[in-house]
């Protein structure tokens, strides 16, 4: 479709100057994605012109990622538009009777504007309806600022019409002071002058005082005659900026609420525009950088018309990804039902074709997505009897679900593991304790919970030197708390611990701990990667609570807290006001901590307590 294109990337410039996106990964995607991107463009950046200072983005719909400002983003990383799509799949439908009702007075606004049977008594209908639209909430007063923009637009054009007939009369005043000019011109000859002989004295002093009489008689007209041109050209100019500014203020709303995605009210305010200034100029005069940003991205010239062809082919693309999401449901193919519905709601979040789409129908597809997450968390802790079950569970859930790559992956780890398992016994039943130690190290690496592990530990216990120095080294190192040396030689303590169940559990718990300590350094540093420095610190903090004793996820997280230092100051603040029981002063720190990181998970708890402790019974 020619129209999305350049929406799309409308959206995510909107969504990048909002929020911060996620960096794309240097490593293939894991293949179930929740929340996919929409398609766009895939064009070369070089020649692009600048967007409020920054390169216009590209959308690749074959890597599902936005180049922008010289780096690589990928859209299904986007950590703010999944949780926004993941509320969204969980709200309820908004088919309340003033949802209706709201529905049904912009269709009727947009039905009395309509090209085909507008008329200045519907126009007046309409006008009067955009009050009543604005006193709903979901319309978040946008009706009131397309009212107030046309009721200034209609100043505008009667002032425009009061000038233009104030300059009719001054032209008419004109004419009749050129005609008396011209009548004192002819009446005052300076013929008949005393003597007949115009070289004397006296005939030359009479004729300079016939001069002067009639240069008094012309002044007061040529005067009047100046004071009018110059008022005709001050009306002029009056009229021309009047029309001109009420102009560009009308399409600066248009363009707002269509970088928005409110498209309804991109058609109320295009109708409205067309039939205020009927005189056929709908170029828009907006910034050079929005208009090629819009010819560019989508081909078309930038006018009100359109803004208003691409807004209703866009509400036409909407209500068929909906009906194509519906059925998908129907038939069970969730992954792809779940696409259309990212891409559908992405573009069309504010229209009442998503709005009132039934929550059972979107929690099927919300169920898919976290399925879906889990699995890509299963593949990259190498869980992989967890991976391969639940892509049996999607197998079921989701007929169209595409288990190629991550069974492909399930099946070549558990291979590489079992040779690695191999050589292993071999290398125990030899006596070869380096080979030993380093297929088993490469096997628990490939597979950490492979079942078979405990199998190749019972033939590492009999070596008793080995087994019983390594049980003295694991209980010092317990006692010490240094569990990340444990973690490092993990497959040594997993071999001596094979005969002892108690000890065993110990060490599975502490594996279990450090396992999620390692997540939680390679999240913060994959984070960090994306520039994330602030979430990167977060993600690192919240194990950190858990687990203050690892040197190496302390090491992470100074490094980080120096890299999100004025975040971290904010929200320490914040938490040390709150242990002083100094609510309002530590709700404005987590405030201003919020403002540095909109999707600071901190902050927003903080906030949540403090409201809790102010306001108890609030709901």
């Amino acid at each position: 479709m020619k129209s999305l294109p350049p929406l799309l990337c409308l959206i995510g410039l909107s969504t990048l100057s909002a929020q911060q996106l996620s960096p794309a990964p240097s490593q293939p995607a894991a293949p179930a994605q929740s929340a996919p991107a929409p398609a766009g463009n895939n064009a070369s950046t070089a020649g692009q012109s600048n967007f409020l200072g920054k390169d216009v983005p590209l959308f690749d719909p074959g890597s599902e990622t936005i180049t922008f400002d010289g780096r690589t983003w990928n859209v299904n990383n986007n950590r703010l538009f999944q949780a926004r799509f993941e509320k969204f799949l969980n709200a309820p439908e908004q088919d309340s009777l003033e949802d209706k009702e709201y529905n049904a007075i912009l269709k009727d606004i947009l039905d009395k504007l309509n090209p085909a049977q507008i008329k200045p008594s519907s126009l007046d209908e309409a006008f009067k309806l955009l009050p009543k639209a604005s006193g709903y909430e979901m319309d978040a007063q946008l009706c009131d600022s397309i009212a107030s923009q046309v009721h200034s637009s209609w100043m505008a054009v009667r002032a425009r019409d009061r000038l233009a007939s104030a300059n009719r009369a001054l032209e008419e005043e004109q004419k009749s002071l050129q005609w008396n000019a011209r009548m004192e011109a002819g009446e005052s000859t300076l013929s008949g002058a005393p003597g007949g002989d115009r070289s004397t004295p006296a005939s030359q002093e009479w004729r300079k005082q016939k001069q002067l009489q009639r240069d008094v008689r012309m002044l007061p007209i040529t005067t009047r005659l100046a004071e009018v041109k110059a008022l005709q050209k001050a009306n002029q100019l009056k009229q021309e900026v009047s029309e001109l500014q009420a102009r560009i203020q009308f399409q600066a709303l248009i363009w707002q609420h269509f970088v928005q995605r409110r498209f309804q009210h991109v058609l109320i305010g295009t109708r409205f525009y067309r039939a205020i200034f009927n005189d056929g100029d709908g170029q828009l005069k907006l910034g050079d950088d929005a208009k090629n940003f819009f010819a560019k991205t989508s081909g078309l010239p930038p006018t009100v018309g359109t803004l208003d062809s691409v807004a209703s082919e866009i509400i036409r693309d909407v209500r068929e990804g909906v009906r194509a999401f519906t059925y998908l449901v129907e038939k069970a193919e969730l992954e792809s039902a779940t696409k259309r519905l990212a891409e559908t709601f992405i573009v069309g979040e504010y229209l009442p074709e998503i709005r009132t789409l039934e929550r059972e129908e979107k929690r099927k597809a919300l169920a898919f997505s976290q399925k879906a997450n889990q699995l890509i968390s299963a593949l990259d802790v190498k869980d992989y009897s967890l991976a391969e079950k639940i892509v049996d569970e999607l197998h079921v859930t989701a007929k169209d679900f595409d288990s190629s790559k991550p069974m492909a992956a399930v099946q070549t780890a558990k291979t590489v593991a079992a040779m690695h398992l191999a050589k292993a016994r071999n290398a125990a039943v030899s006596g070869d304790h380096a080979t030993l130690e380093t297929e088993l190290r490469a096997a628990t690496e490939i597979w950490p919970r492979n079942p078979a592990l405990a199998e190749v530990s019972g033939m590492i216990a009999k070596q008793a030197n080995v087994q019983q120095r390594a049980l003295v080294d694991f209980d010092q190192l317990v006692s010490q708390k240094n569990h990340r040396q444990i973690y490092d030689d993990r497959v040594r303590f997993i071999a001596a611990t094979a005969m002892h169940p108690e000890k065993g559990k110990e060490l599975q718990s502490i594996l279990e701990n450090m396992a999620v300590v390692e997540g939680a350094i390679i999240r913060a540093q994959e984070i960090e990667k994306r520039g994330d420095s602030i979430g990167a610190w977060e993600s690192a903090e919240r194990v950190y609570s858990q687990f203050p004793d690892d040197n190496k996820l302390n090491q992470v997280r100074a490094t980080l807290t120096t890299q999100a230092a004025d975040f971290v100051r904010a929200l320490r603040k914040a938490e040390e006001l709150e242990k002083k029981n100094q609510p309002g002063s530590s709700l404005a720190w987590y405030l201003k901590a919020q403002q540095q990181y909109p999707p600071s998970e901190f902050a927003r708890e903080g906030i949540e307590r403090i409201i809790h402790e102010l306001l108890p019974d609030a709901s």
